[in-house]
């Protein structure tokens, strides 16, 4: 009975677990890009280099402080909510998962050296994302993340074809 539980958890989840693995990972990719093309403005690199020299603590206090930012955003989604207004709070949502996403992303990639030297810090840091390699490692065996991968790689190659060929004549 066990392992028939398991199998249809299996078959339920794994969809769910690599849909997810998949969109984060493509979201991501684009919010670093599009952040790293935002810090080359002089008044964000200049920013950047005076949080490289932060101390620790400090670094820790502005690496969170994205996510206060975030909450007029979120209070906003629940006030469009509370009106009906659904489209709006859904994108209110969106919207303050993106920013946060890619703010807190650009900052643990300027901040992670001096976060590092806090010692709790860094074992988490080295536990999570021990966590996550393993996940996404155990999502990118299955047969269905493999078959779905190859077919977004063929889509891509299709668009590039057809992209280039219209930029060709």
């Amino acid at each position: 009975m066990k392992q028939h539980l398991k199998r249809a958890l299996q078959i339920l989840l794994v969809p769910i677990a690599a849909a997810i693995v998949f969109i984060e990972q493509t979201i991501i990719r684009y919010l670093n890009m599009v952040t790293a093309a935002i810090a080359g403005w002089p008044p964000i690199a200049r920013l950047e280099a005076w949080l490289v020299r932060l101390p620790p603590y400090w670094a820790l206090l502005t690496f969170a402080a994205p996510s206060i930012l975030i909450l007029p955003v979120k209070l906003s989604a629940f006030w469009f909510g509370m009106h009906h207004r659904y489209g709006l709070a859904l994108g209110s949502v969106i919207l303050g998962k993106l920013l946060a996403t890619a703010i807190l992303a650009r900052l643990y990639r300027i901040l992670r050296p001096s976060l590092m030297t806090i010692s709790w810090f860094a074992w988490a840091d080295t536990r999570f994302f021990a966590w996550r390699d393993r996940a996404y490692a155990f999502v990118r065996s299955l047969p269905a993340w493999q078959k779905t991968h190859a077919m977004v790689q063929a889509m891509r190659a299709r668009m590039v074809e057809v992209v280039s060929a219209l930029f060709a004549r």
